[in-house]
């Protein structure tokens, strides 16, 4: 099939609000395809290359810019090829390969073809045919009842790995899918609440959890053999060895368990995420960071147990039967309540205690894996800085001719001038990239091809999670999932924080 065809598909997807127009759009495509091509655009038009990530940024995508081709010409397998070859680039002078493959690939591209790529890579393709639309769509083209295809989703991990099974074999190809030990299961996802209140209004009574900001794991126990799957479903095993002995030394046969790891500081406080994640590294020296940084299980929801697939089970009764199974100590801090009150004060709790905020999770709430619905909701603390734009990158795709990739400065106060702390295009409307672009462009003082570089003079608010150590940057700080919440036009680059809270934030 052409990837012109696809490239309208996600268009017309992009343009309708209507779930089920979305819905018939992506399945009418889907029953055109055959063999490999299900594969290719199922993943597509989730918003994911099948390669996973291929090295490809806002840099790259600016450096690889060209003219686009006058009519179409590219497979969808074409396009897949060429995005293989750029995720097998490796070690020096990688940045250039990179640039002069997707270059090539670019030139047979039509502008609209180059638009979704530039949108695709990276992860700003607004379509809305994300995973449950695709799940539906399958379903759909298919012929199998959306159940049980949500069933074969969540055996097989999500629901690219089931539509090329679905669409050539329909109803017959779901004996391929049924929860099994050993292969792991796309873990659920949660929405987000603002306010704890606002997670109870929606959930009634619920269960409050700790939201421990540590790495998403899942236990798969047979008798003496363990494995440990990471959120993105590889084998991490050898990285974790006391995890994986924990889980062996658990009183049931087979079972399948969801959870954090997470390393702990000696008085029990949790150590940043990046810390933590240093434990997951490939070329690490196992046993030296075990003992620098034992890693801590601590387990949420429970699968599978003893041949007994719960993930239809209500999680009311999957966390019962976990408590029965897991050591208290190795339990998630949990509580059931329906008051506003109860819940503010177990919050409090785990911010205390130097968690990032909690979950409030539906008692009757089966397992949607892979899913992000409303049955599980978080609720994090936020914190906020006055931050000075110190350059801004020019955007891509349907961001182009935009500032829009924003460098995010602290004021220095004991070396004078601004500390970079990371960058964001995130959280930025439409209407906020031409006011910025508008803006920047009266304050710029240098240029570069990919930069343009202004006055310390705009201070903008900004959200974020975390402060994390960075060796990308002179002041050795970053922040971890930075988002724009809005330009305070009211404030001075004077008035902006400083570097020295930013540490104290760090020292935390």
């Amino acid at each position: 099939m052409r990837f012109e065809q696809l490239v309208e598909t996600s268009r017309r997807v992009s343009n309708t609000r209507k779930r089920l127009e979305k819905i018939a759009v992506v399945a009418a495509l889907l029953k055109q395809l055959r063999g490999e091509e299900i594969e290719i655009a199922a993943a597509y038009l989730s918003g994911r290359a099948r390669q996973g990530k291929i090295g490809v940024g806002y840099g790259v995508l600016h450096d690889a810019d060209t003219e686009p081709a006058e009519r179409p010409e590219l497979e969808i397998s074409d396009v897949d090829r060429a995005l293989a070859r750029i995720s097998e680039v490796q070690g020096a002078g990688s940045e250039r390969r990179r640039v002069d493959l997707l270059r090539e690939l670019f030139a047979r591209c039509t502008a609209p073809e180059q638009e979704f790529l530039r949108g695709f890579l990276v992860g700003e393709l607004r379509q809305g045919a994300l995973a449950g639309i695709m799940l539906e769509a399958v379903a759909k083209a298919s012929g199998v009842p959306l159940a049980r295809a949500r069933q074969a989703a969540m055996a097989a991990g999500e629901v690219t790995a089931i539509a090329r099974s679905l669409l050539e074999k329909g109803g017959a190809g779901l004996a391929d899918y049924e929860i099994r030990l050993f292969h792991p299961v796309q873990p659920m996802l949660a929405q987000t609440a603002d306010e704890v209140a606002e997670a109870l209004d929606d959930l009634g009574e619920a269960a409050l959890e700790f939201k421990l900001d540590g790495a998403r794991v899942q236990a798969h126990k047979s008798g003496g053999d363990v494995a440990i799957f990471s959120r993105a479903l590889n084998d991490v095993t050898a990285a974790a060895p006391e995890i994986a002995e924990a889980v062996r030394a658990l009183p049931v046969k087979d079972l399948i368990l969801d959870g954090e790891a997470i390393s702990l500081k000696p008085d029990g406080r949790p150590q940043p995420f990046q810390v933590t994640a240093r434990r997951f590294n490939r070329k690490i020296d196992v046993e030296k960071m075990r003992a620098e940084l034992p890693l801590s299980p601590f387990w949420f929801d429970l699968l599978y147990a003893d041949g007994g697939n719960l993930l239809y089970e209500s999680q009311a009764r999957r966390f019962s039967e976990l408590a029965r199974i897991v050591p208290e100590a190795a339990l998630i801090p949990h509580t059931r309540t329906s008051e506003a009150s109860a819940g503010h004060e177990f919050l409090q709790a785990a911010l205390e205690g130097g968690h990032e905020g909690i979950m409030a999770k539906s008692l009757s709430s089966e397992y949607a894996a892979g899913a992000r619905g409303r049955t599980w909701l978080k609720v994090k603390h936020v914190r906020t800085l006055d931050l000075v734009i110190l350059a801004a990158e020019w955007g891509s795709g349907r961001r182009r001719g935009w500032l829009s990739n924003l460098h995010l400065g602290a004021r220095d106060v004991e070396k004078g001038g601004f500390a970079m702390l990371g960058k964001t295009f995130k959280g930025l409307t439409d209407e906020m990239l031409a006011w910025q672009t508008a803006e920047l462009k009266k304050i710029a003082i240098a240029r570069d091809a990919r930069t343009v570089y202004v006055e310390p003079k705009l201070v903008a608010e900004i959200a974020f999670n975390d402060v994390q150590a960075s060796p990308r940057y002179a002041s050795g700080l970053a922040l971890r999932f930075a988002r724009v919440k809005r330009y305070r036009p009211d404030k001075t680059a004077a008035e902006a924080d400083t570097l020295q809270t930013v540490k104290k934030l760090f020292a935390v």
